[in-house]
């Protein structure tokens, strides 16, 4: 018989927790180098790594926000999965109105739902605060995003017919401004192009 706890918010805090453990078995369209699918919690890590050991470059970010933003960018994929970027814009080429950002959102609702208001109002805030794009934080944490996920297909094991050259343009325009940034794009796309040349061949 499970005990019940003495905190009254830590039934939902566990429930919560029991539901967010999807995302370690929501995969994603990147291979590991192990010709694995990557799942969502596997991405999540790598881009809370890479905020961690560029932190230095970005004196002025608040860390534990940008941490705090890379952590939950991604939660409701736990309910609703990840839709591969060149999908999302296929769609939104058919249907301008439909977004992604919406069905997730609403997803994410749902998982935060057994949480204490404080809790739920927090993690909304900075799933919309990534989504806007309009901080220091949240623009540094789409950039991570971005690059982590073409990172992952220049050194992923991937399958046959994998579109190398989409990652070219994607993100494009929360790559750039800062020279770091800038610079592991340049990088991330020379390989990119290498991997592109190799898959052709």
């Amino acid at each position: 018989m499970t005990r019940v706890p003495e905190h009254p918010a830590l039934t939902g805090i566990l429930e919560f927790l029991k539901s967010a453990e999807r995302l370690k078995t929501t995969v994603r369209s990147a291979y590991t180098s192990s010709g694995t699918q990557e799942s969502v919690a596997e991405h999540t890590w790598r881009v809370c790594l890479m905020a961690m050991v560029m932190q230095p470059e970005f004196p002025d970010v608040d860390f534990s926000r940008l941490v705090k933003i890379c952590i939950v960018h991604d939660l409701g994929e736990a309910i609703g999965g990840d839709i591969p970027a060149p999908e999302q814009a296929r769609r939104a080429s058919l249907d301008p109105a439909s977004a992604k950002s919406a069905d997730e959102r609403r997803d994410l609702l749902t998982l935060l739902a057994p949480l204490p208001a404080t809790l739920r109002e927090e993690i909304t805030g900075l799933w919309d605060e990534y989504e806007a794009a309009a901080t220091p934080e949240a623009q540094l944490a789409k950039a991570l995003d971005k690059l982590e996920t073409i990172l992952q297909h220049t050194q992923g094991d991937n399958p046959p017919g994998f579109d190398y050259r989409f990652n070219l343009g994607y993100g494009r325009q929360f790559t750039a401004g800062h020279p770091m940034i800038v610079e592991m794009r340049r990088i991330l796309d020379h390989d990119t192009e290498e991997r592109a040349r190799r898959a052709a061949t």
